[in-house]
């Protein structure tokens, strides 16, 4: 009786599972018209101007797509667009435990080259394709990289909303108290970087503390923003067909330790450095009332907050170089991707929602307001930063943009990269130590 007891659980708990998966909700009439509710998660973007009713005085950082929904449902009578609210640092966790329980959203802010859903969910039908979305015309007003990080198999499973890349930003407030000079051009190598942060490191008040550091930022899966330190001198984490873990090489050990040693030798950067406090961090370059670091690197959004809501006087630069000569840094592509829909006539709804927050002119409003480059030409063509000198720095970087590893087990991967890293900027091992930690645990993912 027990066993037969805990089967029935177990069958209702599957049962449960298969529910929350099943996309197929809603009803469809006789002319072939679909009406239910849709769900979509995303995370807090840009607040309304003028609006402080949200966390921290920040505003309703939803109120975009709140907006498109409205717009949606008031067209199309008896569909319902559920938002859930996910913040940025989560999503990638959330998607994973959610896509394991088979209660994955409709749509959510991923792009499958990401860490938040792989090529692997496309084979097991996660993923849905939308080439019967777009036709090839409509498709070639995307950039091709952008395009490129949804397609898989010739086949394009998401939409491509915007382009990122992560720049070094200069608190020029510090640079003058310290009395610093800024790199000319925002170019330098990383003797001048280093030079510099030594110089952005004093103690402010003469009290014989240090209140002001040169450098900081944090080490944390999923995110790049100390990363392209790591390629300066030729450097990458896996070899150029995937089959090595080549963060070991002499390149990328020096790379790293000398990141690390500007705060463990240096004494350029605060002891949080490494740790992963992204939000703390910020903070400490941005908000007025800390000032305490001069010099950190973020992805665009960063530029836009720093110009809005902590206005800031500051300078886009370059990462410094190494023995390369050349200028690096990471780049991402952002957009949304539609989850396995067990009806066809929902998945058309779901897909011409997507299309709706997607246009030309949601791209160009997305520039300007959240700090991102758009993914449609036709919206890069009508000049969303022609008068903002910072952005328009920031997307002349586009063409020193490498990405991450396109593997099927990337997620795994970095999780095992950065938790050695975060051991790197705590002192506990060194790069060579660490990576030597890595190399084994990353290559067996690699030869599965």
């Amino acid at each position: 009786m027990k066993f037969f007891s805990l089967m029935l659980l177990a069958l209702a708990f599957v049962l449960v599972l298969s529910a929350c998966g099943n996309n197929s909700d809603g009803d469809t009439d006789e002319d072939g018209n679909w009406t239910g509710t849709i769900t979509i998660w995303d995370g807090p973007r840009w607040a309304e101007e003028g609006d402080t009713s949200g966390e921290e005085g920040k505003g309703n950082q939803y109120f975009w797509l709140e907006g498109k929904i409205k717009e949606f449902e008031d067209s199309n009578p008896g569909v319902k667009i559920e938002l859930i609210q996910v913040p940025w640092a989560e999503m990638p966790d959330k998607l994973g435990v959610n896509i394991a329980g088979q209660s994955w959203p409709d749509i959510a802010p991923v792009d499958i080259s990401g860490s938040a859903v792989s090529i692997d969910h496309i084979d097991q039908g996660v993923i849905e394709s939308l080439d019967d979305l777009f036709t090839e015309e409509e498709k070639s007003d995307f950039y091709e990289n952008a395009l490129e990080a949804y397609t898989f198999d010739g086949k394009m499973y998401g939409i491509p909303n915007s382009l990122t890349v992560h720049s070094m930003l200069l608190n020029l407030e510090l640079f003058e108290e310290a009395g610093v000079e800024a790199p000319e051009n925002g170019e330098w190598t990383w003797e001048e970087f280093l030079e510099a942060a030594e110089k952005l490191t004093f103690d402010r008040d003469g009290d014989g503390t240090i209140d002001v550091y040169g450098f900081s930022t944090y080490i944390l899966p999923g995110y790049y923003e100390a990363w392209p330190f790591f390629y300066i001198n030729g450097g990458q984490p896996l070899s150029d067909d995937l089959s090595e873990f080549t963060f070991d090489s002499p390149e990328a050990i020096e790379a790293i330790q000398q990141l690390a040693d500007l705060k463990l030798v240096n004494e350029a950067a605060p002891v949080s450095m490494g740790g992963a406090d992204v939000g703390g961090t910020f903070q400490a370059w941005a908000s007025e009332e800390q000032r305490t670091v001069a010099m950190q690197p973020w992805a665009t959004w960063a530029i836009t907050s720093a110009q809005t809501t902590y206005p800031t006087d500051f300078m886009v630069a370059n990462y410094p170089t190494g023995t390369t000569g050349e200028p690096v840094t990471i780049g991402g592509v952002g957009g949304w991707t539609m989850f396995k829909q067990e009806s066809e006539e929902k998945k058309k709804v779901v897909g011409e929602f997507m299309k709706f927050i997607s246009t030309t002119d949601e791209q160009y409003l997305m520039s300007k307001s959240y700090g991102i480059f758009p993914a449609r030409i036709s919206a890069a063509e009508m000049n969303p930063f022609e008068d903002n000198e910072q952005m328009a720095r920031a997307q002349e970087m586009s063409s020193q943009v490498v990405m991450l590893p396109r593997h099927p087990e990337w997620k795994k991967i970095d999780e095992i990269i950065q938790r050695e890293l975060q051991l790197v900027f705590n002192g506990e091992k060194t790069a060579e130590e660490a990576m030597a930690t890595a190399k084994p645990e990353v290559e067996a993912l690699l030869g599965e």
